[in-house]
């Protein structure tokens, strides 16, 4: 099997995107439905479920995976035998401002103790604009918000979006509700706008952003309540348990590589990753408070 073409295949998989997969690997998105199109006449079987939205693996695509990682794996090791790439650059890593505090450094602390002392060139921005720095290889990998029915990248934790406070419950009887919330590209800004809309609560949108501390800040003042995921909420802010507030959807966090990631990051490194951080005990301890 043709690596370049494995390589594309690997990319579909863990963009979840014929459109993403192209842009990383800086290959037209016909020339990349050709290399699959090989692959299943060499396979005599197909690999992608078309007719299912988000697009789907079949049983065969599913089986090949493994194999694939570990052709391109080795072929990529063994070009590093005769070609040594530098490994002393900074790792470019994205992650949502949200994550910076609650996640980000158990992530980076436990990527070093398998690395080494490797210096990270962070940027924090939102999902969606990591997406575009990873297909346009301005990152490395990046820590990304996806949505339950994606099989974009590594799993590391399953979140779910919850209404937050300051110390101030009676807030919540304001009319109109004063509401800061992540940045229209967040899953949560829609939600919860609509989720108030439908319950005829009328809103004050004091402010929209990309800074958690913002957010937070806002929030810890009592001048708006927010919406984000669980484990983001500080300490000295309160879960809101009340059912006068629509639901909010649940988040998986992962973590996705480009398909010419740092030479230290490889397949089997994000794997042990994800597989430490699914391992490990949720120590996110949040007051709540109920209206």
């Amino acid at each position: 099997m043709d690596i370049d073409s494995l390589r594309s295949f690997l990319a579909i998989v863990d963009t979840g995107s014929f459109t993403r997969a192209a842009a990383q690997i800086h290959r037209t998105q016909s020339a990349i439905s050709m290399q699959i199109k090989r692959l299943e006449e060499e396979l005599d079987s197909p690999l992608f479920d078309r007719e299912k939205r988000p697009l789907s693996l079949s049983l065969s695509g599913q089986r090949l995976v493994s194999h694939a990682r570990r052709l391109v794996a080795g072929h990529d090791e063994a070009l590093d035998t005769f070609k040594r790439e530098d490994t002393s650059r900074p790792i470019r890593l994205g992650c949502p401002d949200d994550y910076a505090k609650s996640l980000l450094p158990e992530f980076i602390n436990a990527l070093r103790s398998l690395i080494g002392d490797q210096t990270f060139d962070v940027l924090c921005a939102s999902s969606t604009r990591l997406r575009q720095r990873l297909d346009s290889g301005e990152l490395d990998m990046a820590i990304l918000t996806r949505s339950p029915d994606s099989d974009e990248g590594w799993l590391l934790k399953h979140d779910k979006g919850v209404w937050v406070s300051g110390s101030d419950a009676t807030l919540l009887n304001r009319r109109p509700l004063p509401v800061a919330l992540f940045d229209k590209n967040c899953k949560f800004h829609s939600t919860a706008l609509d989720g108030l809309g439908k319950l005829g609560i009328e809103v004050d949108l004091v402010a929209f952003t990309t800074s958690a501390s913002t957010l937070h800040g806002l929030a810890r003042a009592n001048l708006a309540i927010s919406a984000m995921a669980s484990g983001s909420v500080p300490p000295d802010l309160q879960i809101i348990a009340s059912a006068n507030l629509p639901p909010l959807p649940a988040v998986d966090i992962v973590v996705v590589t480009t398909s010419r990631s740092h030479p230290l990051i490889s397949p089997a490194i994000i794997s042990q990753i994800s597989h430490h951080f699914l391992d490990s005990p949720d120590s996110t301890q949040v007051a709540s408070i109920a209206s």
